[in-house]
C-alpha cells in the first residue's frame, strides 16, 4: 500500500511542473507591457526600461521561467504583486485558510446530502422519492453557481434578513456560500450514487443478505454502499476540486477575502504574478484532491490491495 501511495505522490511532480509551465507561458504571451501598466501612460521610456530591468522582464523567456521555477520550488517564492509590491506567497497563505475552510464545508455538505439523496433514489426506483431526488439533481446540474448565489443573497439576506450577505465571521457567514458552492456537487454525487446503487442492489449477495432477515438499513450500509463507493469517490473527488476551482465566483459574490477574490483582483488589474500564483496554488490543491481519491481507491477497492500485496509477496519469495 505504501508503494502505491508513494507512486501517486511522485506523479504529482510532473503534473505541478506542467501547471507552472502552462500558466507562466500563457501570462508571458498576454499582450501588454507590465512595466508600462505599473507606471502609467505618463512614464518616460527610460523609467519603463529601468522598471523592466528591475522586474527581470528584459530577460529571455527561458531565463524568466527558470528563475520562477527555482524561486517557487526551492524558496516557495511566487514573486511580488505588480500593484501592491507585497509578497504573493504571504498574501496567498493569509487567504488560503478562508478558501480551504469554505471548500471543506461545501464538500462535506455535497458528500453527505448527495449520498443520502442518491441512496433514497436508488432504493425507491421509479417512485416519488426517486423522481423528487432526480429533479433536485437536474436543477443542481443546470443552475449556474453565480445565479444561485445571487438568489440566495436576495432571499435570505435582503428579503428575510436571516443571514449576512457577505464577508467572513462566525459560522453563519459560511452558510450561504457553502450552499451555493455545494449545490452542483450534491447533484453530481446524487446522480452517481443512484446509478451505483441500482447496479449493486440486484446482486446475489444483496438478495442473500435480505433473505437472512437483515434490516434494510443494514443491507444498505453494510452491503450496498461499500460496493457502490468506487464511482462515487471519483465524482466526489472531482466535485471537491471543482469547489476550489469555482471559489473565484463564490468569493467574489460574497466578498470573501480568499484566493478566489485575490485572483479576480489580479485579473482585473492585470497583475500577472498574482494570477500565476493563484493558479499554481489551485492546481496543487486539485492534484492533492486527486491524490486523496487514489488513496481512497486503494483502501476501498480490494483489487488494488491484492495487486500490491501480491507484488510484495512475490518479491519476498524471490529474496527467500
Amino acid at each position: 500500500m505504501a508503494k502505491y501511495i508513494v507512486k501517486r505522490l511522485l506523479w504529482m511532480i510532473p503534473i505541478v511542473l506542467g501547471i507552472v509551465l502552462l500558466i507562466f507561458t500563457i501570462m508571458h504571451l498576454v499582450p501588454g507591457d507590465p512595466a508600462r501598466m505599473i507606471l502609467g501612460v505618463t512614464a518616460t521610456p527610460e523609467e519603463i526600461e529601468a522598471l523592466r530591468h528591475k522586474l527581470g522582464l528584459d530577460q529571455s523567456f527561458f531565463v524568466q521561467l527558470a528563475n520562477y521555477i527555482s524561486g517557487l520550488f526551492f524558496h516557495f517564492d511566487m514573486g511580488n504583486s505588480y500593484v501592491t509590491g507585497v509578497s504573493i506567497t504571504q498574501d496567498v497563505l493569509s487567504r488560503l485558510p478562508r478558501t480551504f475552510g469554505l471548500g471543506m464545508i461545501s464538500m462535506l455538505v455535497s458528500f453527505v446530502l448527495g449520498i443520502l439523496l442518491g441512496i433514497l433514489a436508488g432504493t425507491h426506483q421509479n417512485r416519488w422519492q426517486d423522481r423528487m431526488c432526480m429533479i433536485i439533481a437536474l436543477v443542481g446540474v443546470s443552475m449556474p453557481a453565480f445565479w444561485l448565489a445571487l438568489m440566495l443573497v436576495l432571499l435570505f439576506a435582503v428579503k428575510l434578513q436571516w443571514l449576512p450577505a457577505g464577508g467572513m465571521g462566525s459560522l453563519k457567514y459560511y452558510i450561504l456560500p457553502a450552499l451555493a458552492s455545494s449545490f452542483g456537487g450534491i447533484a453530481g454525487i446524487a446522480r452517481q450514487t443512484r446509478s451505483s446503487v441500482l447496479e449493486v442492489i440486484r446482486a446475489d449477495y444483496v438478495t442473500t443478505a435480505r433473505s437472512k432477515g437483515l434490516k434494510e438499513k443494514e443491507v444498505v450500509l453494510k452491503h450496498i454502499l461499500p460496493n457502490a463507493l468506487i464511482p462515487i469517490i471519483t465524482v466526489a473527488g472531482a466535485s471537491f476540486a471543482g469547489v476550489f476551482g469555482g471559489s473565484i465566483i463564490i468569493e467574489t459574490v460574497f466578498s470573501i477575502n480568499g484566493i478566489g477574490l485575490y485572483m479576480m483582483s489580479g485579473i482585473t488589474s492585470r497583475d500577472y504574478p498574482v494570477v500565476q500564483g493563484c493558479v499554481v496554488i489551485l492546481g496543487i490543491i486539485f492534484s492533492l484532491c486527486m491524490l486523496l481519491v487514489d488513496i481512497a481507491y486503494a483502501f476501498v477497492d480490494p483489487r488494488i490491495k491484492a495487486q500490491y500485496e501480491g507484488e510484495s509477496k512475490k518479491k519476498g519469495g524471490a529474496k527467500a
